[in-house]
């Protein structure tokens, strides 16, 4: 899993939650201050990383990601590795 994959996933999903162009969507977009997410939107953005790529965040992880490239970050380093 590269982090062009995480990306495009993450950006697919806020795009559809938040009804935001996918163009909006950078590394550096901020949840909050660029895409008005409010804590429900986190929470399920947070939800599809784990389910998607098997990470456990917890509370206090979750409040210190604020952009779109923390969000990758996190997945690349705390994802499981998966076999071929």
């Amino acid at each position: 899993m590269s982090r062009e994959e995480i990306t495009a996933m993450i950006r697919a999903h806020l795009a559809d939650e938040l009804e935001v162009d996918p163009a909006r969507i950078t590394p550096e977009t901020h949840f909050r201050d660029d895409l008005d997410a409010d804590s429900l939107d986190l929470y399920t953005l947070v939800q599809e990383l784990e389910d998607s790529y098997g990470v456990v965040m917890t509370d206090e992880q979750a409040a210190k990601i604020v952009t779109v490239g923390q969000a990758v970050d996190f997945v690349l380093a705390h994802a499981p590795e998966r076999s071929s």
